[in-house]
């Protein structure tokens, strides 16, 4: 898909796969303005509860940003705050449905929204991760809410040992839980043509450094990519993959 104000467009793709899991519990979404050309919102839930629990809550997460995306108006309303908006409404839906199920539903969600005018904000809670590529290399991303990045924080842990650690999935904050959420966000005032945009579950992340990611969106068209970060992310996992998921956004010349 395209969206196309003057001078630029925005080129995006998204991935799905169920890994080597026996349910599907991600959901991702790119999904353009109704109204206004050149804006954009991507975002990932992955679900985790019960067979159906986490699926149901990934569902509210993609649901609840589709709404509050609708009535967003770029002009008017403040991109920050609608996403933290976003990530309060869906905890506060995933929160009800737990007290109407057996389950305990719960989700991470990274979302980006890009204004027509090239600025970027973001906001996650939980382990999915948001990246930010120009050309190659990697600007920033977000850190995770989990134990893991608290020991990588008190530099009692080092980012390689940090994937192999035995409580890698060990969260410290996401939607769903008993706890209010972590509003983590984040402001990219001007994003330029070539910048990247990846947001992704810790199905995909978990195998690739940062480095390979920014070679991999950076050569190839994000429909391209997405498929060779799905099938690099496969050929790794050797059988014992997570669900994974992701959305690539790029800024491209118009022609």
């Amino acid at each position: 898909m395209s969206s196309a104000p003057p001078g630029y467009r925005l080129a995006a793709a998204t991935g799905l796969h169920r890994g080597d899991r026996a349910y599907q519990q991600d959901q991702v979404g790119v999904i353009a303005h109704p109204r206004v050309p050149g804006c954009l919102l991507a975002i990932v839930a992955d679900g985790m509860g019960g067979k159906s629990g986490g699926r149901k809550a990934a569902d509210q997460v993609l649901l609840t940003a589709q709404q509050l995306f609708e009535r967003y108006t770029p002009s008017r309303d403040h991109a920050g705050e609608a996403l933290k908006q976003m990530v309060l409404e869906s905890h506060l839906m995933i929160r009800l449905t737990a007290m109407t199920a057996e389950e305990e539903p719960h989700s991470t969600l990274a979302a980006f929204l890009i204004s027509p005018s090239r600025s970027c904000d973001a906001i996650h809670a939980g382990d999915s991760r948001i990246y930010h590529f120009r050309g190659s290399e990697m600007v920033s991303r977000t850190k995770d809410h989990s134990y893991v990045q608290r020991l990588v924080d008190d530099g009692q842990l080092n980012e390689e040992d940090a994937n192999t650690h035995p409580q890698s999935n060990l969260l410290t904050g996401c939607l769903g839980t008993h706890q209010d959420p972590p509003l983590t966000s984040h402001h990219i005032p001007l994003l330029e043509v070539g910048d990247t945009l990846l947001v992704c579950s810790d199905g995909l992340w978990h195998y690739f450094t940062p480095r390979e990611l920014g070679a991999i969106v950076h050569t190839l068209p994000p429909r391209e990519s997405s498929e060779m970060l799905i099938g690099k992310a496969r050929h790794r996992a050797r059988g014992g993959g997570d669900n994974l998921s992701l959305a690539v956004v790029r800024v491209d010349t118009l022609g």
